[in-house]
């Protein structure tokens, strides 16, 4: 009679052990793989919306596009405050959604003239690392707004708009936006909550994010949401401790927050203003390299 030949348990458990270790030790390499995929994705939207930027002053006599359109009287009533997005018109639309107009990258899919806080609907507007941050307001990107365009206004005045594209005097070492924190940046890490989509509260994950604050401000500089008491919004480094980060003539980097000027307190939260032994620097913010100030606020 023949035998058949099969495993003995021995044999069977020494298998089983051996495909344990090896997918023990696939697992992390593949998370990883997958995280960087998710990396490359973020930095490839973040790089096509952003060729809006230069059309955007082309068509407006070299004038950097606005952080936000500034609130004409008669608020979400008013045709003064709809902007067109290429497939509709907006209300106030943010940064993004004006440059994904001009590439054909449309932010949503039925733009609303009544609502300030959409989510995104085009796919090149997600970090797929954040993918639930969609709101608008605080959503995964955020704008070098301080030094390209901040029209936010104090007594009719505006902080810091319109801004000619040919100040820059090195598009490809000054910052147009990158992924973002929110104010939740100028808070220690265990002092911040979740992200809200529709949030308000400062310490919230991503609260304001489409902001991005230059890593030095000054004590007479804007900050954050603008509110009063707003702590200031930072780069995120979500992406093995990196911030995906877009530069004004299109190319973008993956950088590490010092890198790219700022600096962290050992609670976890960005440094706001130059008074710590190793400062943070604007160098790759204010558009001269040379580590200008932000703007004052307006008197």
């Amino acid at each position: 009679m023949r035998r058949t030949s099969a495993f003995t348990l021995i044999e069977l458990l020494v298998s089983i052990a051996i495909i344990t270790l090896l997918i023990s030790i696939l697992l992390p390499s593949l998370s990883k793989a997958k995280e960087m995929a998710k990396g490359a994705i973020c930095l490839s939207n973040l790089r096509q919306v952003s060729t809006g930027w230069h059309l955007y002053a082309d068509d407006h006599r070299d004038k950097s596009v606005p952080v936000r359109f500034s609130a004409a009287p008669g608020g979400v009533s008013s045709p003064a405050n709809w902007y067109p997005i290429g497939n509709g018109k907006k209300y106030r639309p943010r940064w993004i959604a004006t440059m994904g107009k001009y590439v054909g990258l449309y932010a949503f899919g039925t733009p609303s003239t009544t609502d300030e806080r959409q989510d995104y609907d085009g796919k090149a507007y997600e970090c797929p690392t954040v993918a639930e941050r969609a709101d608008e307001r605080n959503h995964a990107f955020g704008y070098n707004y301080q030094f390209l365009g901040n029209s936010r206004q104090t007594k009719n005045v505006y902080h810091n708009f319109p801004v000619n594209r040919s100040r820059i005097r090195s598009f490809s070492s000054t910052v147009l936006g990158a992924d973002a924190a929110g104010t939740d940046a100028g808070r220690p890490a265990n002092q911040r909550g979740a992200y809200a989509n529709n949030g308000k509260d400062f310490a919230e994950r991503g609260n304001h994010a489409y902001t991005l604050d230059p890593p030095r401000l000054t004590e007479r500089s804007d900050r954050g949401s603008g509110d009063a008491g707003s702590p200031r919004t930072a780069v995120d480094p979500r992406h093995g401790k990196r911030a995906n980060v877009v530069f004004c003539d299109g190319h973008g980097e993956s950088a590490t927050p010092e890198a790219l000027g700022y600096r962290i307190l050992p609670d976890g939260a960005y440094v706001d203003l130059d008074d710590v032994d190793d400062p943070p620097t604007n160098r790759l913010f204010d558009g001269t390299g040379q580590d200008d100030d932000p703007p004052d606020l307006p008197k």
